[in-house]
């Protein structure tokens, strides 16, 4: 099995713990993560060559220079020891937390040429520096060894979907209702009058001659008529609202336990850490 070791600088220790509780979060081991600033490096230790011992001197001078100029200001530089297969994923958190970019430091700060700055960045795959580092186990051991067991974590994720949730007609038909309204209505009948005529004088004036006369009799009839006007409009319109609704969900996550027997079966006792 074959490890390597990452390096990463931060410029303040905030990037820096953050990048630490994310390597966490991802299944990395707090006993294989080391952390370096002001407060935990004896002064001198860097100029005495630090670095180099930590890392077997597979760091570039420039790089070396960078990470204890990063210190002295205040930074913070973090190393993590971590499996092959697991590189790719620690350095992606890392780049996630805005580490130093280390090569671009060094030509900035004229530590180093540019030139010598480009060739070294081409042997190295990511932003955090990434040293190899071989287990010493014998081949035999390494062999029957050689399995690797993978963990998965499901993430949640939501999305939204537009559904009909249901429909508004407003249709238009007609009814009928029953209406009244009171009118007067004038008639004119004719009235026969008859009189008794005892007055002398209308003796000798007698008509003998057929007449007749009459009156025109009347009568109002109520007329009805409709009229029809607008009183009132209907539309329809859509009104959107929002609201946040909690989605609940299981997640899973594959974890491992670790057991140690001796040669009769029996389990030892893991080690204090320290």
């Amino acid at each position: 099995m074959a490890y390597q070791t990452l390096v990463a600088a931060f410029d303040t220790p905030q990037h820096a713990q953050a990048a630490i509780e994310a390597l966490k979060a991802g299944g990395f081991h707090e006993d294989d993560i080391s952390v370096f600033d002001k407060g935990r490096i004896a002064p001198g230790a860097i100029k005495e060559g630090l670095w180099h011992r930590l890392f077997s001197g597979n760091l570039y001078q420039h790089e070396a220079q960078v990470y204890g100029d990063t210190i002295a200001r205040g930074g913070t530089v973090i190393s993590l020891r971590a499996l092959d297969s697991e590189v790719a994923h620690a350095s992606g958190i890392l780049d996630l937390h805005r580490p130093v970019d280390v090569h671009d430091r060094a030509v900035t700060a004229g530590i180093a040429p540019a030139a010598q700055v480009e060739a070294a960045a081409k042997t190295i795959a990511a932003a955090p520096v990434v040293v190899e580092q071989k287990v010493a186990v014998t081949p035999k051991v390494a062999e029957t060894h050689d399995e690797v067991l993978r963990l998965a974590e499901e993430q949640l994720q939501v999305g939204k979907q537009m559904v009909e949730s249901g429909r508004t007609r407003v249709r238009r038909f007609t009814t009928e209702r029953e209406a009244s309204a009171d009118v007067t209505l004038h008639e004119e009948h004719a009235e026969v009058l008859r009189r008794a005529v005892t007055d002398a004088k209308y003796i000798g004036d007698i008509d003998w001659t057929d007449r007749a006369v009459e009156v025109v009799e009347t009568q109002e009839h109520a007329l009805v008529s409709k009229t029809a006007r607008i009183v009132e409009e209907i539309g329809l319109k859509k009104v959107g609202t929002d609201h946040v609704e909690t989605v609940h969900e299981k997640l899973r996550r594959q974890q491992v336990e670790i057991e140690r027997v001796d040669a009769a079966g029996r389990p030892i006792p893991a080690p204090p850490r320290a």
